[in-house]
């Protein structure tokens, strides 16, 4: 969360990787570092396909407001992680820091970079209830959301289905065909079935309705040590390679 260090998913904000130049620039007087070296970070795993997800829609008809649940897998909590007796047979509805990350990355990751002024937040309500489950990869996410303007169903799908972000119009070695797959199945996605979609790199989203109190709900599903961990890395270092920035 520092002042000039992107959490960069290149799908959703390539953009924020102009905070590189100014790590690069030497000032006494603020953060920057005069290093000819970068910190790119990855955001939380949960956060990642989250933003995927709100992306299209904040393009399409803005985002006021986010509440979503998470059931994450252990491998989560890295080597040796949750021990076993802790996990068989439960569901744990607490991970240390978790909820905080989802709300506070969401909202840098969905704002802006300004030249001179640094990250600047969308302004979106973000709640997060954090949960860890029995499975051994891949998050489910249940996502309810306000949007800016009332839409239909069909049309949120046909903003996800038409999204063609900046890594998948480069072709970029690492980015899958489709960032986003809507599954139209009633019980899609799971995380045993739809997990590896797109070897691992591409959120899928499903079940979407109406949420009688922000207005619109589904659910998604991404691989957190594929797309929320070591394959999103690699891909932010090709998204800036692309840049000329390494």
């Amino acid at each position: 969360m520092a002042a000039n260090v992107p959490l960069l998913v290149p799908e959703v904000n390539p953009d924020h990787a102009a905070a590189i130049a100014m790590q690069r620039t030497r000032d006494a007087r603020s953060t920057e570092h005069g290093w000819s070296g970068s910190i790119v970070t990855n955001p939380n795993c949960s956060a990642t396909p989250l933003v995927m997800a709100l992306k299209p829609l904040q393009e399409a008809f803005g985002v006021r407001k986010v509440m979503v649940t998470t059931l994450q897998a252990i491998s989560g909590a890295g080597y040796p992680g949750v021990p076993s007796y802790d996990i068989l047979d439960n569901a744990i509805p607490y991970i240390g820091g978790e909820e905080e990350k989802v709300e506070h990355e969401t909202r840098k990751m969905l704002g802006s970079w300004e030249s001179g002024h640094g990250f600047i937040d969308a302004p979106i309500t973000v709640s997060a209830q954090c949960n860890r489950v029995a499975t051994r990869e891949g998050h489910l996410e249940c996502v309810s959301v306000e949007l800016g303007s009332e839409v239909s169903l069909e049309d949120i799908i046909i903003a996800w289905e038409n999204y063609v972000p900046e890594p998948q119009r480069l072709g970029l070695p690492s980015a899958p065909a489709h960032a986003l797959v809507y599954r139209r199945e009633r019980d899609r996605p799971q995380t045993l079935l739809d997990r590896d979609a797109g070897r691992g790199m591409t959120t899928t989203i499903g079940r979407l309705r109406t949420c009688p109190i922000l207005g619109y709900k589904f659910v998604l599903l991404a691989h957190n040590t594929i797309r929320g961990a070591a394959g999103g890395s690699i891909l932010n270092a090709e998204l800036c390679v692309s840049k000329g920035l390494v």
